[in-house]
């Protein structure tokens, strides 16, 4: 069933000036929803550029989102969600893109939320905008022992990066030009969006959440447990008590 929301009439265009933004959604077997991902976003973010990542599909995931009208890069084999998303931080950096987004390809994401996360960079007010579920909680945001792990995770990052996060899991985020370089040079693989937060405290960039509303997932699963969710909690936090020590690379230029 198509949500109220999806019927409404798009906004109007952000003005970027003569910058462009770019949507990067890394997509793995994801044939089912990218096609009504991709049509969101060229629905109410026309300003920016769709950019998938097929990341080692199986399925009919790239012909789809093409059909769709997205560009889309295909990865020979599986990257994982960090090796796919920095795979579009390279691509937004060496073109000239200002803005880039990180968008699901599972269609949880809402692309009105852009716009939102778009202005505090065209500001100047941010290196890195993080969609919120908890700032203004609707919609989907998470229960039980996810919540818990969010939380804990929530309370840990905040601590580490000397700022509140609340929704340290979130992949609904926008980078401006700085980030971007970071990114494409240096990226977490294993847990990328909690790590990020703290390899960009370590290079001295701004970071800023807004509140979004999220869907639940059109189609598949999560694969994470109980005991595979403990396990996941114990493997970040250690993560992210590692990148704290780590000496930051060096950017060029």
């Amino acid at each position: 069933m198509t949500e109220p929301e999806d019927r409404a009439e798009a906004g109007p265009a952000l003005d970027l000036g003569d910058r462009r933004a770019l949507a990067i959604v890394p997509a793995l077997n994801e044939a089912e929803v990218i096609e009504g991902v991709v049509r969101d976003l060229r629905r109410y973010a026309p300003w920016a550029d769709v950019l998938v990542i097929n990341d080692g599909s199986a399925d009919a995931t790239g012909e789809v989102a093409r059909a769709a009208g997205a560009r889309v890069l295909d990865l020979p084999v599986n990257l994982g969600i960090g090796g796919a998303v920095q795979t579009g931080y390279r691509y937004a950096w060496s073109r000239g893109y200002a803005v880039a987004f990180q968008f699901d390809g599972d269609g949880q994401h809402r692309a009105r939320c852009l716009e939102d996360l778009a202005r505090p960079l065209l500001d100047e007010e941010a290196d890195l905008v993080v969609g919120s579920r908890f700032l203004k909680p609707r919609g989907m945001t998470a229960y039980g022992f996810r919540l818990v792990g969010i939380k804990v995770l929530a309370v840990l990052l905040s601590c580490v990066v000397r700022q509140r996060v609340t929704d340290p899991t979130s992949g609904c985020r926008a980078a401006g030009r700085q980030a971007i370089r970071l990114f494409a040079t240096d990226y977490p693989q294993d847990y990328p969006e909690p790590e990020s937060l703290v390899l960009l405290r370590r290079h001295r960039l701004t970071i800023r959440e807004v509140p979004v509303t999220m869907r639940r997932r059109r189609a598949g699963q999560s694969s994470i447990g109980l005991w595979s969710g403990l396990h996941y909690m114990a493997k970040v936090v250690l993560a992210i008590l590692m990148d704290t020590v780590k000496v930051p690379v060096r950017l060029e230029g």
